[in-house]
């Protein structure tokens, strides 16, 4: 579980201190977006209000607080899911990397109203109008970790 603790830790450390130096040192929030190397990696200010790609996507007390909700039962059932049938290296990395980039986007929550997306990439002809995060990025990935590593090499029983 140590493992675990300090890749959360650091996901999350990660997380935030980017998205503090994009919206506030960079002022993203005022300006908008900044062409990094375009058409492959933009940044582009959205506020995400709901979960992935705008669902959910109403500006709501309500909203906000089931969002920060699910997202705080779902990093609990994961550690509790590792902690049970630990499954090895892999695994706990996944689920520090899960539970991180879930509590910095519950700190956005907290702290906005809504999750900090900025990250835009496109490529080959094809425009990509959504903007993500390094906790999406971590989410995604730990979320997939989960699912391939789970067993690590135990057989299902």
């Amino acid at each position: 579980m140590r493992l675990v603790f300090w890749v959360g830790l650091c996901t999350f450390l990660i997380d935030q201190v980017t998205k503090y130096w994009v919206v506030h040192g960079m002022n993203l929030a005022q300006i908008g977006s900044i062409d990094l190397f375009p058409p492959y990696l933009n940044l582009r200010m959205a506020w995400n209000y709901g979960i992935n790609f705008g669902l959910m996507a109403q500006d709501s007390p309500l909203t906000r607080w089931v969002l920060i909700a699910v997202a705080l039962v779902i990093s609990a059932a994961v550690l509790w899911w590792v902690y049970r049938d630990p499954a090895g290296f892999w695994q706990k990395i996944s689920a520090g990397l899960l539970v991180g980039g879930a509590l910095g986007n519950v700190i956005d929550r907290l702290i906005y109203g809504a999750v900090a997306d900025f990250l835009n990439m496109s490529c080959c002809g094809l425009n990509n109008p959504y903007a993500f995060n390094v906790a999406d990025i971590a989410v995604f990935a730990g979320a997939l970790g989960m699912v391939l590593f789970s067993h690590d090499g135990k057989k299902a029983s």
